[in-house]
């Protein structure tokens, strides 16, 4: 999918137009080998950058060729994904590609909140034509939309929590496992996008003016909040996963020694009924109480060897 957006230098507004015009933005979303051939085509530039921005494994970093004055800024943006009923959070590449001084590209294989946020018209003074400017606006809102996202996940994590003091089920526990691996994935994002920032910082890769340095700060200091908060909670999962572990195994073994004892105390009468079964002479044989004797002899201990451990505290 290909969409153009361009500002007007009078009005300062914002429209989606259906020409190549300088100063526009162009948004290229999971396109097709056809859609980057005529973007490539129209702007005359390699198609390489835009297929790395493509690639769901590749890494934050700054890309830059010199030939044509082309940089390539690839970042990580938080998305979610369906897993049945859940949310599963997970991190996707998002490339955006200075092309000289006349077009700005954002590319992603698919739909991400932090350009909807820019179609949409909700950040305030955006601009095509401020190239510099628009990727420090969406590196500060890529750093906002990783808080919100993690405060989801807090919120989730106290949720299945509180799921799994009542009962200790497998899909808490997997649901655990999942926000604790987005987690991780959060985290490692932030620092590579953290690397990012501080190298678009130093004024090497694009001009930066003393409002936009101020936009950029304020994006490095989000992205550092982001991380804290990611290790923070990654720390109390991975301590909450541990605890869960240890009830869990405290209530094996605590079934585990009930079950024992049941069989210890019912041993007592199927060894004593075993004996008299047998085919031998015995006492109380021939008894005629000899019946009754032995079902007492067995009740009782039965009930001691059962006091006994329960004393033992072994049928708590």
């Amino acid at each position: 999918m290909i969409k153009i957006y361009n500002t007007d230098l009078k009005t300062n507004e914002t429209k989606e137009i259906d020409e190549f015009k300088k100063g526009s933005w162009i948004n290229l979303v999971s396109p097709s080998p056809e859609e980057i051939k005529k973007v490539c085509n129209a702007i005359n530039i390699e198609p390489d950058f835009i297929h790395y921005s493509l690639d769901p494994e590749e890494k934050a970093r700054i890309d830059i060729e010199d030939e044509d004055s082309t940089v390539l800024f690839i970042v990580d943006v938080p998305a979610t994904e369906k897993n049945n009923d859940s949310l599963i959070y997970t991190t996707i590449p998002l490339g955006m590609i200075v092309v000289r001084d006349d077009f700005f590209i954002t590319v992603c294989s698919r739909k991400n909140k932090v350009i909807e946020n820019f179609e949409k018209k909700q950040v305030k003074n955006f601009a095509t034509y401020k190239k510099s400017r628009f990727i420090l606006q969406l590196l500060y809102m890529n750093s906002s939309f990783f808080l919100n996202y993690l405060k989801q996940i807090n919120k989730e994590i106290e949720i299945t929590e509180s799921k799994l003091k009542d009962s200790l089920r497998n899909e808490e526990l997997l649901k655990m496992l999942s926000l604790e691996k987005s987690l991780v994935y959060f985290t490692t994002s932030l620092r590579s996008n953290e690397l990012v920032m501080e190298k678009t910082m130093r004024g090497k890769v694009i001009k930066l003016y003393e409002e936009d340095e101020d936009l950029l700060e304020d994006a490095i200091i989000e992205n550092k909040q982001a991380i804290e908060m990611g290790k923070i909670y990654s720390d109390i999962l991975s301590g909450t996963m541990d605890a869960y572990a240890s009830l869990i195994s405290n209530n094996l073994n605590v079934v585990m020694k009930f079950l024992a004892s049941i069989t210890l105390v019912i041993s007592v009468p199927t060894m004593i009924s075993s004996f008299w079964g047998m085919n031998l002479n015995l006492p109380l044989m021939n008894n005629n109480l000899g019946f009754f004797i032995i079902i007492t002899i067995a009740v009782i201990l039965t009930l001691l060897i059962t006091w006994w451990l329960k004393k033992k505290d072994m049928l708590n």
